[in-house]
């Protein structure tokens, strides 16, 4: 029977050394790489090609959203397994991005061991907490969709754009969608251009006439 192939991505070296026993004392799995950052990550799922990534989010550098975005396409037989602390709105960025699992790290040995197996046969899977997050957000009755807001913009641009109508800096938007600043800077810059205005207020005005930027910071 083939081992179940599993590269870690995380930059915490405790947390790592934890997973590599864990995987160590299953004969069913092996270890074939482990990374500290995003960039790392991408470039030695490309060389091993694992079966199973366990992915965290905030890493240096590349995080692990977007490491994950990068993955999925290049790679589409490896399942990546998010396993981070945050149990908030990246559970929803991290399944756009192409995650087939999402673990929290306070998760009991066998649970983790379960999700990797899980996700390493194809399956998606979530740790009870955040599966009951995902079912209230996909089950929950929603209201018709009024026409969309500035439809030149891309769906990201939306979501920075409603971000600093809310008031929020660039450094808090770029924490809230798990992406960099400078990402951050790069879309106010195409809102600006597209919207054709000279500033950040006149944007937060445009976008506010437009029913964004209405819910809480």
């Amino acid at each position: 029977m083939e081992k179940l192939r599993v590269l870690i991505a995380d930059d915490h070296p405790v947390f790592r050394y934890g997973l590599r026993a864990l995987i160590a004392a299953d004969p069913g799995m092996e270890l074939v790489g482990e990374a500290t950052d995003g960039e790392e990550a991408v470039a030695l799922v490309a060389a091993v090609q694992p079966d199973v990534v366990l992915m965290d989010l905030n890493m240096p550098g590349m995080n692990g959203i977007e490491a994950t975005r990068r993955i999925t396409p290049a790679s589409p037989s490896v399942g990546v397994l998010v396993v981070t602390m945050l149990d908030d709105e990246s559970v929803f960025a991290a399944v756009r991005a192409g995650a087939r699992g999402y673990l929290l790290k306070g998760a009991e040995a066998a649970e983790t061991l379960r999700a990797i197996r899980a996700v390493g046969n194809g399956e998606v899977i979530f740790s009870p907490g955040v599966a009951r997050r995902v079912m209230e957000y996909w089950g929950a009755p929603k209201p018709p969709a009024p026409p969309e807001a500035f439809p030149e913009l891309s769906e990201r641009e939306r979501e920075v754009l409603d971000l600093i109508a809310r008031g929020l800096t660039n450094a808090a938007v770029a924490e809230r969608l798990v992406i960099t600043p400078k990402t951050v800077r790069n879309h106010i810059s195409n809102i600006f251009s597209k919207l054709q205005v000279a500033h950040r207020s006149e944007a937060i005005v445009r976008a506010r006439e437009a029913g964004l930027g209405q819910g809480n910071r």
